[in-house]
């Protein structure tokens, strides 16, 4: 009797325990914040491309596009320390047609916009630049010049290489085309035809990584029904590898994202998508560890009795964030889930907007220790852009420990030194500018990029998961401007 009694004692307390670390966890998501307030609609644009960028150590920039002058224009709004407060909306648009489906890429001090635009008659799509983390801006530049429709762009960036895709019906129907700047938007190369067949193709999304390995995924309906492909190029895109096939079935496979995942191994790489195949829309990801040379099985994310659509990926130095529209509870939500080990597996679903109304087109973000979810919402009677944060969502990664300028640029030996699989590495910045840490391993290739961004003066740690590496000594340096400083450490496992 004494032990029956004590047993039930254990599964209230364990049950007790279980409720709290539930509530901490769901917790840790601010409140929902709303970020637009006008009498116009005000859209995300989906996901196959980005709303949400960071630069330096506390910058957010946003994009969106609204109707509160009657048209759709395209609007940015930015934070300076990290989504605390936000500036003015400014708008970046203003002509007479409408403005859609912006995508937003940072490096260093320069913020990239691409969007498409009906001023010319027929859709076509323009870029916009700033070169001070977005205090002011360039005149629009138009990148297709065409009688046909031009839509749905997709930005990324490697330091100054620029590389954009969009699909284009010039041909007589859908395909994907791409463009490129070598010279930070200064000049643009011609345009490349991606696909070539009797089909759709649409609804690409690109990235690329620290060295030249560019990606791209779309939806292609070559086959009878939407499938998923996918293509890459080892310099920048300058030539490309022949593209594959992703998936194999009689139902539709529609609305690729794909993103790499920066310290799971070299090249590590995550595709996710909306598909139909087991009855209603699921989430379903494929992944590769090497860089695309192969892809393993497919895996399915959500199981709900509603249907999951568009689903979007952004990846920090620890874990995987997707979030995804999903009507499982009779009403359009926004919810994520994250994965700590490069998709290999996940948390549990949580559903992040509040309240019982639509919400709509979620993008997310990461900053520093902070992840960001971004989305359209009805609640207010027309849609609004809604957003929350997440203090705690990245546990590791770059974290300023010290604001004082110090005297001079140092690189710290790293700790624990061997390590396994995580290790920290101090930094120190006298004053503002571009700075990069990457890892090389034992024949000095690089294989990550932790730290390329423009920070400000004082003292910092990035942390390195090499989870995905094997023992051995690697090499990691820092450099800004004239300074370069390098040094060993060993990985024991």
């Amino acid at each position: 009797m004494k032990l029956t009694k004590f047993s039930n004692l254990i599964c209230i307390i364990l049950f007790i325990v279980s409720v709290f670390a539930s509530t901490t966890g769901f917790a840790q998501w601010s409140a929902d914040i709303r970020h637009t307030n006008n009498a116009g609609f005000s859209f995300t644009s989906g996901n196959n491309a980005k709303n949400i960028e960071f630069s330096g150590t506390s910058n957010v920039h946003t994009v969106w596009y609204d109707a509160r002058f009657g048209d759709t224009e395209i609007m940015y709004k930015r934070s300076t320390d990290n989504g605390t407060t936000w500036e003015a909306v400014v708008r970046l648009t203003n002509n007479a047609g409408a403005s859609e489906m912006p995508s937003i890429a940072a490096f260093g001090s320069n913020i990239h916009v691409v969007w498409q635009d009906q001023r010319d008659g027929n859709f076509e799509i323009y870029y916009k630049l700033s070169t001070n983390h977005g205090a002011t801006w360039s005149g629009d530049e138009r990148l297709t010049t065409n009688g046909a429709t031009s839509v749905n762009p997709s930005i990324s960036l490697r330091l100054n290489v620029i590389q954009v895709v969009w699909q284009d019906d010039r041909d007589g129907n859908n395909e994907i085309y791409f463009k490129r700047s070598l010279d930070n938007g200064i000049t643009w190369e011609p345009i490349v035809r991606m696909t070539n067949n009797s089909g759709s193709s649409t609804s690409p999304s690109i990235t690329t990584d620290s060295g030249e390995n560019t990606h791209i995924v779309w939806q292609d309906n070559r086959d009878g029904n939407d499938e998923i492909y996918y293509i890459n190029s080892t310099n920048s895109g300058l030539t490309w590898a022949a593209e594959s096939r992703f998936t194999t079935n009689s139902a539709a496979s529609r609305k690729p994202c794909i993103q790499r995942f920066y310290t799971s191994g070299v090249g590590s790489l995550n595709v996710v998508w909306e598909d139909d195949r087991d009855g209603n829309y699921e989430i379903y990801l494929k992944r590769s560890t090497n860089n695309g040379s192969t892809w393993e099985a497919i895996q399915r994310i959500t199981n709900s009795t509603g249907n999951s659509f568009a689903p979007a990926l952004s990846v920090s130095p620890t874990h995987i964030h997707l979030v995804w529209e999903d009507n499982r509870t009779g009403t359009y939500g926004i919810y994520y889930n994250v994965s700590s080990n490069s998709g290999v597996s996940w948390a549990s679903d949580l559903k992040l907007n509040t309240g019982t109304a639509v919400a709509r087109y979620p993008l997310a973000g990461f900053s520093v220790n902070k992840v960001y979810a971004l989305w359209s919402d009805l609640r207010d009677s027309d849609y609004e852009i809604y957003y929350k944060q997440n203090p705690t969502g990245n546990p590791t990664g770059i974290t300023n420990i010290n604001s004082q300028a110090p005297d001079r640029f140092s690189l710290s030996q790293n700790y624990p030194n061997p390590f396994n699989p995580v290790t920290n590495i101090e930094f120190s910045v006298p004053h503002s500018g571009l700075v990069n840490i990457a890892v090389y391993d034992a024949l000095g290739r690089e294989i990550e990029t932790l730290v390329n961004d423009e920070l400000n003066p004082g003292t910092y740690n990035a942390a390195w998961d090499a989870s995905g590496y094997n023992s051995g000594v690697y090499f990691y340096r820092l450099t800004s401007g004239s300074f370069t400083e390098t040094k060993k450490m060993i990985l024991v496992k």
